[in-house]
């Protein structure tokens, strides 16, 4: 049984969502939080079992004692995390993250988890170690992954910890995996360092983007079809993409968008790991990871009928939820100057970095489009700045989606049945709810609503007056 954090023991937001979010939900994985003087204060089952040991002997031990080469007591000394190492209890071998916990920015403890390697396909595994396997042995050109665990950038300790899990979770890749979150928040990217640090890095990474495939094709491209299978059919037949991520990692995006038709299939090859081409009866064995990544809430739809509850939890053994970049504030100055850099190198521009009053509007920005919306709007405002012979990125040079899917309502832009007005007023009316709204997204800062509207502050006060908004 595990025992809870008392209270005042170790606490910190980020370790009450990461024992919710990450313990709770993936019981697979062994974890500890100990504090800052390594005294262990959490634990849970799995990794008890793993000791061989009760909770009464390990709570309140020091885990130097308990663990000799964990490398917990090295992350609270040093404040850095210590990701992916290797290690071992009772014989049994596992990957391992510890991970430092901070408040108030002083190292408090620190958390660290593992996953046992006990179950990984062992042949698979010692083919990829010794290299017999390589890219030669791709079915098609194209599967493979241009994303690795260093490609994701942030320092936002929730988000580290995130990141450390799912680099354990690579290595046990038998498991699926289902990543949510919010649109440009990154999920492809977890999706193809997972496959990337896992053991099956050597063979193809096959994306299904299930919004994209019309459903008419959805069963054709996802299981192929033998010749003549149907009018039109390639001479020949042609391999479905599940037959050829085979020993790899098939990646199904946007899963949320596959139609129930296909979802019942998708059912039976995951619990079967088997295909039939169309116009075959002959089923072919396939061996390969499932993960899968939606921005839709799939607990919601399964009550509405529209996902099936079967897929759902085989779907869900291990979930990552990626948080939206509102969350992750101090990581917005790191992507920024990322992005610069990146853009730079693509473009051939020289812009050397980002002005205080520019990063200021970054950081307050709420983000609708997340990582891929601040990417879109520094490679834009480098352009500007870059027709303007200036190094540096302004205030001026940056804009922004709005803070909501649309600045102005359906019913906003809706004219009163057999209503006619003049033009004057029309724009009139529509730049006060635009003033409004943005006022509203600034929290009232007037000087930042300024920048974003691109008018001083005098413009401001004058138009307040007129349209009678209260500053």
């Amino acid at each position: 049984m595990e025992k809870p954090l008392e209270r005042g023991e170790v606490i910190n937001v980020n370790i009450k969502r990461l024992i919710a979010e990450v313990i709770e939900k993936n019981p697979h994985i062994a974890a500890i939080i100990v504090d800052q003087d390594g005294i262990v204060r959490f634990i849970n089952d799995t990794y008890l079992k793993a000791l061989k040991m009760s909770s009464d002997q390990v709570i309140g031990q020091d885990i130097r004692k308990i663990t000799p080469y964990s490398r917990t007591t090295k992350a609270i000394e040093t404040g850095q995390p210590q990701l992916a190492y290797n290690w071992s209890v009772h014989g049994r071998q596992g990957v391992a993250c510890s991970v430092p916990l901070f408040e108030n920015d002083k190292v408090i403890g620190a958390f660290a988890y593992s996953i046992f390697l006990d179950i990984w396909d062992k042949k698979l595994r010692e083919q990829v170690l010794m290299g017999i396997i390589g890219n030669k042995d791709f079915p098609e050109e194209g599967f493979y992954t241009r994303y690795s665990f260093d490609s994701i950038i942030g320092k936002d300790p929730g988000f580290v910890n995130l990141k450390c899990v799912a680099q354990n979770i690579a290595y046990h890749d038998n498991v699926t995996v289902l990543i949510t979150g919010e649109s440009g928040t990154g999920k492809d990217l977890f999706a193809q360092a997972i496959h990337q640090s896992s053991n099956r890095r050597a063979f193809p990474f096959v994306r299904i983007n299930c919004a994209g495939i019309p459903h008419n094709l959805m069963e054709s491209e996802l299981f192929g079809y033998e010749e003549g299978a149907y009018t039109g059919a390639r001479r020949g037949g042609k391999a479905g993409k599940l037959e050829l991520a085979h020993n790899g990692t098939v990646f199904f995006d946007e899963i949320g968008e596959l139609p129930l038709s296909m979802q019942s299939k998708l059912l039976t090859f995951i619990q079967e790991r088997e295909v039939e081409r169309l116009g075959s009866n002959r089923p072919l064995r396939i061996n390969v990871r499932i993960i899968a990544a939606t921005n839709r809430n799939l607990e919601k739809m399964m009550h509405e009928d529209k996902f099936r509850e079967d897929l759902y939890y085989r779907l869900n053994v291990i979930r990552i939820e990626v948080p939206p970049l509102r969350l992750r504030k101090g990581d917005v100055a790191l992507l920024a100057q990322h992005f610069i850099n990146k853009t730079n190198q693509k473009l051939g521009l020289a812009i050397e970095n980002i002005s205080d009053q520019a990063m200021e509007m970054l950081i307050k920005h709420t983000w609708p489009g997340n990582v891929r919306e601040l990417e879109n709007v520094i490679e834009r405002g480098m352009i500007l700045a870059d027709v303007e012979g200036i190094s540096v990125l302004m205030p001026r040079h940056l804009s922004f989606l709005p803070p909501h899917p649309q600045l102005l309502s359906d019913e906003d832009l809706e004219e009163e049945p057999g209503e006619i007005r003049d033009l004057k007023t029309m724009v009139n009316e529509f730049e006060k709810k635009v003033l409004q709204q943005v006022l509203r997204d600034t929290q009232g800062d007037k000087v930042l609503a300024a920048k974003y509207l691109n008018i001083n502050l005098s413009s401001l006060y004058r138009k307040a007056k007129k349209y009678e908004i209260d500053l």
